[in-house]
Order: structure tokens, then sequence, then C-alpha cells
């Protein structure tokens, strides 16, 4: 079952300026606290466990905010943490869509309801979905024993959205065998485009066992990204 953050005070980050993160557009990125997911290779502790040191950002300073620099800021992008997990995500997002900013939402895609409402009501523009490994290795890496059949539920939905999208994964050898890559990317057979992240080690993961794990090189995440091919349109590394 999904827990849902109710806290009006959900937005617990917040980078202001971003080139990058929403494709061609400056954007001003959003970081929605807490997920249902404990991924070791998470680089943000702090927003899956909610700590109460990270700062609390209202909606109407960010509406305030996107008011006073609507001449510089094109999109809104929606990270975390999770963001459907928050269910008064549609209000706000009714309230920056008002203003005429686009909007990117970054999820783990175990939200398929949220995401399919925020599509029909066209709060979103863009689509981005981690896929954190094969269907079958989902609990192993996650750590949350949870209904696959979400994570389809929700690639189907974004397949056939009409919207731009991404998939996206990060991937070490510690988790990721080479056929379980090319199980994810057969897992979205025709899909515009898929990302392979490589690992970056950091003191602050989830699961600091894997701190000093390899991650796979730059040659070997390039075959990777070629054998993915067979399955998507296009697949690059990042």
């Amino acid at each position: 079952m999904l827990l849902f953050v109710v806290d009006k005070t959900m937005i617990r980050g917040w980078q202001k300026t971003s080139f990058i993160d929403y494709p061609g557009k400056i954007s001003t990125v959003l970081f929605f606290s807490g997920c249902n997911f404990r991924c070791g290779f998470c680089h943000n502790p702090d927003l899956v466990y909610n700590r109460p040191k990270l700062p609390k950002y209202s909606e109407q300073g960010v509406i305030n905010y996107l008011i006073k620099r609507k001449k510089i800021i094109e999109a809104v992008v929606l990270s975390g943490g999770e963001p459907t997990l928050n269910k008064n995500l549609p209000k706000f997002l009714q309230k920056i869509k008002k203003l005429g900013f686009l909007v990117k939402l970054d999820t783990n895609g175990t939200n398929p309801k949220m995401l399919k409402r925020l599509i029909k009501e066209k709060l979103v523009d863009y689509l981005a979905m981690d896929l954190k490994g094969p269907l079958e290795k989902y609990s192993q890496i996650t750590t949350r024993p949870f209904n696959p059949q979400l994570i389809k539920k929700s690639i189907k939905i974004i397949k056939t959205s009409g919207l731009p999208y991404e998939f996206r994964s990060t991937i070490l050898p510690y988790f990721h065998k080479i056929t379980d890559i090319l199980k994810m990317a057969k897992l979205i057979t025709g899909a515009e485009i898929y990302y392979l992240q490589k690992f970056v080690p950091r003191r602050d993961l989830v699961n600091k066992k894997i701190i000093k794990e390899e991650a796979f090189n730059h040659q070997e995440m390039t075959e990777l990204a070629k054998k993915c091919q067979e399955f998507v349109k296009k697949c690059f590394i990042r």
C-alpha cells in the first residue's frame, strides 16, 4: 500500500535554477520528501527518510518565486523522493499550470493512478521514469515488497500518453548483471529514449555498504547502450 504524505511542507529541497533538468528549458527543481523505496544507490537519503533537518518550502513561496521569475524560468521539475505519493500534488500543479509553466515529473512509477490523473488533467508536459531493475529483482533492489504490475501499468501509461518522455536506470554490477539490463530495456520495448546512468559512489548513499563498489566503466556503458537499442529507439549514457 502506498503511503501518502499530507504535510503541506512536502517540498523539502529546491534548486531554483537549472539548465539540464528539463530538456531545452530553464527550470526550477522542487524536491519532494518521502519515498516508498529504499534503493541502495539513492543519493537523496534525507529526502527518502523525510529528515527534520531539511528546510521546508511552502507552496505559496514557490508560486511567488515563479511569478517574479516568469521571464526567465520556463518549467518546473518535480523530483524527490517520490512526488506522486503526495495527494495534494494535483492541486499544487493546477496553480503552476495556470501561471503558464511547463511541468516535468520524475517518478519511480509505483503510483499509476496518480500518473494517469496528472496526464488526463493536463498537469504534466514531460515524464521521466526510473527503472530500478528487472521486475523479479525490484524488491531486492528497492528493499521493499510491492506489486510489480504497478511498474508495468506506469510504463504503458507513459508510452501511450502522447507526451515526451524518458526512461532511465542507474546501473552498477553490484545489482545489475548484463542480462538484467537487457531485461529492463525489453520491459520498455519500443520506448523513444532510455538513459543508462553511471553509478557514482558517495558517502550519503542509502546503502553505505556499496560506497566502494565499482561502477561500469565508460566502454562497458557504451556497449550496454548499444545492446539496449535492440529494444528501444534510442539509448544513451549519462
